[in-house]
């Protein structure tokens, strides 16, 4: 098991690493083609964290768990949309309320980052594509998703599309499990085991009508009912393996 990430220094060139433990060994990339370390390595806490990967696309399902359902009937065909990339937030950034924002809710959800061009690929090379996963927050103006025709604001807003802090690869996609906590309380937990479509048949059906390309990311559904946020909040997403998503409200 290996865990990816990519940073700032403090001169403000950005690089990318296989983190151990608290030391980052640098290599080149895109590290999904290799991980050719370049001989530098840096402390942790001597950069700053991006989102780890610069995705072209980024899908998310929606209403990919039971327990998120709330009676509602499984949605046939599943429920999909997308994060404009200007939405990205990595690990540490403050996620930001719109000015006319009512209720914005998080959704920790575990995220699959693509790992080679897939194009009607079968589950089994739906799953061979995948690169690794990540934690995410898919953020939510609850109000304007109900109101909109579109969800463009209610989940494309600035900093609603928060994802990181790592990369984790060579891990069975059964055994992952997402956890939210807001101020350190526990509000969500959800397992892979637990979705709906599963991951494999989440590339397989959106590769059928887009290629998806190394770098691309999709956010698989959350569990339960989140609570609101507000400023001043803290919010931790933690997907197995990947670490920590810390970010503040503002």
């Amino acid at each position: 098991m290996a865990k990816y990430v990519r940073f700032e220094r403090k001169d403000g060139s950005k690089g990318a690493g296989q983190l151990e433990g608290e030391t980052i060994r640098v290599i080149e990339e895109p590290f999904w083609e290799s991980a050719k370390a370049t001989g530098e390595r840096l402390a942790l806490n001597a950069v700053r964290l991006l989102p780890p990967t610069e995705p072209r696309s980024i899908v998310c399902v929606g209403l990919n768990y039971s327990s998120h359902l709330n009676g509602r009937p499984v949605p046939d065909p599943p429920t999909l949309f997308f994060k404009p990339n200007a939405s990205i937030a990595g690990p540490g950034d403050d996620i930001v309320l719109p000015t006319d924002a009512v209720h914005v809710e998080p959704e920790g959800e575990i995220v699959i980052v693509i790992g080679r061009r897939l194009k009607n690929a079968s589950r089994e090379d739906a799953l061979a594509g995948i690169f690794g996963y990540t934690a995410g927050n898919d953020v939510s103006e609850r109000t304007w998703q109900r109101a909109d025709g579109q969800w463009w604001r209610a989940k494309g807003s600035d900093t609603f599309g928060v994802f990181g802090p790592s990369i984790v690869t060579g891990i069975d996609y059964t055994t992952l499990e997402v956890v939210t906590r807001v101020n350190g309380k526990q509000v969500q937990h959800g397992g892979a085991t637990e979705l709906i479509r599963d991951i494999p048949e989440i590339v397989r059906y959106v590769s059928a009508v887009m290629t998806l390309l190394p770098g691309d990311i999709i956010y698989t559904g959350t569990p339960g009912e989140p609570p609101q946020i507000k400023t001043g909040d803290d919010v931790e997403i933690e997907v197995t393996g990947a670490g920590v998503l810390r970010n503040g409200v503002v």
